[in-house]
């Protein structure tokens, strides 16, 4: 049990890791995904002629704010990842309703992972402003290996250990 308690925790602080790094990139790194954000809500490399070309965004202050709720995302995820894991690595040796306990602020930062690539991305991004269409500008496969892999952690996270079955 502890082995799976641990493999548990380790995966979570995994993610707070990826997402701390993704949110320091892109404060460091500020100009490059910022250019990201402003061709996906400008919809300057969708299919020419598009019906729904009404929904660009052409408005530079705006394009500052998306990036900076996408940038506040990441960092919310790794908070409520890392002290999720830290909450679980001080109940490794504890009983199941207090390990269990100890899971949800690592929840909430996996959901909110999840809600940043799939709801963000994948669906603001990917379809209300036609991602997909841009071959230069589609940020959905990468978004998609995010949201498999968090997806992937919360499942195992909420998994029974074997004193539970």
């Amino acid at each position: 049990m502890l082995v799976i308690r641990l493999s548990k925790t380790f995966l979570v602080a995994s993610v707070a890791f990826f997402a701390l790094l993704a949110g320091v990139n892109n404060i460091f790194d500020y100009g490059s995904n910022l250019e990201f954000v402003r061709h996906v809500l400008m919809m300057d490399t969708t299919f020419p002629g598009n019906a729904l070309m009404w929904r660009a965004i052409d408005i530079p202050w705006v394009h500052h704010v998306g990036y900076w709720m996408i940038i506040a995302a990441e960092f919310l995820t790794a908070g409520f990842c890392a002290v999720g894991a830290a909450a679980m690595f001080s109940a490794r040796h504890a009983d199941q309703a207090v390990f269990q306990a100890s899971k949800s602020l690592a929840t909430v930062g996996l959901v909110t992972g999840i809600a940043l690539w799939f709801v963000g991305f994948i669906g603001v991004g990917g379809e209300w402003f036609l991602m997909w269409q841009s071959e230069s500008w589609n940020g959905q496969q990468a978004a998609f290996r995010f949201v498999v892999i968090l997806l992937g952690v919360l499942i195992f996270l909420h998994q029974p250990e074997a004193s539970e079955a």
